[in-house]
C-alpha cells in the first residue's frame, strides 16, 4: 500500500512551506493507517440533486457519514452536484442588506441554501463537482486540521499528476470563499475545501470547476456581495470578489474535462496509489441496509432548520 505522500509526489502545498520531509512521511503513515487502512472504502455518486430551494441532502448525508465513522472505523468517498444553486455560509447570511443581495440570486434564476460547513459563498452548477472524503480521527492517531487538508490536497495533485503544472495550495484573497487551501494553477483558482469535524468523524470537502462558465460564477457572487454589503464590498472578512481570479480545470490544462472525466481519476488514485478496496453503493440502499433512516432524517431536519431563517426572507 503506497503512502497518501511519496517524496516524489510532494508538489509546492505553500509558497511559506516550513514542513520538513520527515514530518510529511509522518502525516502519510498516520493518514494512509487512518484512511486507507480499511477492508473496503465505501463510495456514493450522487449525481446531479435535483434543483430545489430546499433539497439538503447532500449535507445530511455528509453528516450521517461523519457520524457513522465514530462509531465504526471506515471511509467512505462522496460526489455530489448541484443545479443551479448558490451555497452560503454562515457569515452571507449576515451582510446588512441580505433581501437585496437574495434577489441576486434569484434574478439570476439561481436556488440558495446555507451549508453546516465553515466558508463562504460558493456557486454549484453544472461543470462543478463536489466530492468528500470521510474517515475517522482515532485517538491514537489524531490528525490535525492542516492534515487533513493536505490529504485532499495530495488527491487531487495525483488525479491530474500526468499534467506538466504545478497545483499550488494557498489563499487566492480574491476569489469567492477564499482560503488557506485553495487550489490553483498559475494563480488562479479552480478548486476550495473545506473541513467538518463531528466527534471523531472527519469530512474533507472540495469543490471543483471543471467546466462551464466560471466568470459568470465569480459575477454572480461578485454582484451579491455589492448588493449585501454596497459600500464595505470587500471589508469586515468579505472577499473582494474578482471573477478573473478563478478559473476552470478545462480550461487550466487545455484539455476538455468532463465532471466524469474528474470523478474517474480520482477514484483511479485511490484505486492505484493508494490501493485501496473501492466498492459502490447508493444512499437509498445504503440506508435501507445498515437501518439508517431516522439518524438520516434527523440530519436532514437539522438542516431545514439552519435555513428556517434564510427561508422565510422577504426578497426585495
Amino acid at each position: 500500500m503506497s503512502h497518501f505522500i511519496s517524496k516524489s509526489a510532494i508538489m509546492v502545498l505553500d509558497s511559506n512551506q516550513s514542513d520538513t520531509y520527515d514530518r510529511k512521511m509522518m502525516i502519510s503513515m498516520t493518514l494512509t493507517q487512518t484512511v486507507f487502512n480499511q477492508e473496503s472504502i465505501t463510495f456514493f455518486d450522487q449525481g446531479q440533486v435535483a434543483q430545489t430551494a430546499n433539497n439538503f441532502t447532500p449535507f445530511a448525508y455528509t453528516d450521517l457519514l461523519t457520524h457513522l465513522v465514530t462509531d465504526k472505523p471506515q471511509s467512505f468517498i462522496h460526489f455530489w452536484e448541484f443545479e443551479k444553486t448558490v451555497i452560503l455560509g454562515m457569515k452571507d447570511t449576515r451582510v446588512p442588506n441580505l433581501p437585496t443581495a437574495l434577489k441576486t440570486l434569484k434574478t439570476a434564476n439561481f436556488n440558495y441554501l446555507a451549508r453546516n460547513s465553515g466558508g463562504l459563498a460558493v456557486v454549484s452548477d453544472r461543470g462543478i463537482l463536489n466530492f468528500s472524503i470521510v474517515f475517522p480521527n482515532l485517538a491514537e492517531n489524531p490528525i490535525a486540521i492542516e492534515d487533513a487538508y493536505e490529504l485532499m490536497t495530495d488527491v487531487i495533485q495525483r488525479a491530474f499528476g500526468d499534467f506538466s503544472v504545478t497545483i499550488t495550495a494557498k489563499e487566492i484573497s480574491n476569489s469567492y470563499c477564499p482560503g488557506d487551501y485553495d487550489l490553483s494553477i498559475k494563480g488562479q483558482k479552480f478548486a476550495g475545501t473545506a473541513q467538518r469535524r463531528i466527534r471523531q468523524g472527519i469530512a474533507v470537502m472540495v469543490y471543483l470547476s471543471v467546466n462551464g462558465d466560471q466568470h459568470g460564477r465569480g459575477e454572480l457572487i461578485r454582484d451579491f456581495y455589492h448588493a449585501g454589503l454596497k459600500e464595505d464590498f470587500g471589508n469586515n472578512g468579505y472577499p473582494p470578489v474578482e471573477p478573473e481570479a478563478m478559473a476552470n480545470l478545462s480550461d487550466l490544462l487545455g484539455v476538455d474535462l468532463s465532471v466524469a472525466d474528474v470523478k474517474e481519476r480520482i477514484l483511479q488514485v485511490f484505486q492505484k496509489d493508494f490501493s485501496a478496496d473501492l466498492r459502490q453503493s447508493d444512499f437509498p440502499s445504503y440506508l435501507e441496509t445498515e437501518n439508517l433512516f431516522p439518524e438520516f432524517e434527523q440530519h436532514l431536519a437539522k438542516m431545514t432548520r439552519r435555513n428556517s431563517d434564510i427561508m422565510e426572507v422577504e426578497v426585495l
